[in-house]
Parts: C-alpha cells; structure tokens; sequence
C-alpha cells in the first residue's frame, strides 16, 4: 500500500500543532501516512514554490496532489478517528463553505503570519 504524504509547514506553530497530532495518532495506530515539512521535500518536483507550499495543506495521495480542504479531507479519510470529519466537510452543502472559510480567511491569516516570522527572522 503506498503511503499518503502530507506536506505541511513544520515553521507555523499552529501548522505543525494540529500536524504533529495527526502524525502522533498515525503512528499510534499504524496507519500508512507520513508527514514532512515543506522544507524537507522537493517543492519542485511537485510542481510548487516555496510559498505556494506554506499557504495551503498539500497531500500527496495514490500519484496526486491535493492541497486545502480537500487534502484535509483524505488525511481525515485515512485516519479511523477523523473519518467522520472528512464524511462532513465532504458534504455538498459543508464543502463550499469550508473551502470559502479556509480559502479566503484561514489559509491567508496564517500565511501573513508565516511572512511575518520570516521577516523578523531575516532581520
């Protein structure tokens, strides 16, 4: 079976809070998924910048890339405890608005902060 990837920014502090819980759970339970810091792959290769990486959750799941929402939707999918998490935002009337919440409002705050704490650790 091949391992989904998901790829997160390791330097956001919420980021990786709400990451290294799934990784913890998974490796609890076994399941076939690894988590890596943008830093530690080959954005390029991936077709990504950089920044494209750290504005969005990226997961690589059977040969496909799938960033926001639905890339949490597959981490959620693939873990027993969030399965039911994935089941709602799945839902026709949930989806756009969660993609509306974390396109438009979640995603940008978070990587205006990243910008910042690269600024600050720049000067």
């Amino acid at each position: 079976m091949e391992k989904t990837e998901i790829i997160y920014n390791g330097s956001c502090p919420i980021c990786s809070r709400e990451v290294n819980g799934y990784a913890r759970y998974a490796q609890a339970k076994a399941l076939p998924l690894t988590f890596t810091d943008l830093t530690a792959t080959d954005l390029d290769a991936l077709g990504l910048t950089p920044d494209e990486a750290a504005k969005r959750l990226h997961v690589l799941h059977e040969g496909k890339l799938v960033a926001g929402v639905d890339a949490f939707v597959i981490l959620w999918g693939e873990m027993p405890r969030f399965r039911w998490l994935a089941r709602l935002v799945a839902l026709p009337v949930i989806h756009p608005i969660a993609v509306f919440v974390y396109d438009r409002i979640l995603a940008p705050l978070l990587f205006r902060m990243h910008k910042r704490r690269q600024a600050r650790a720049a000067s």
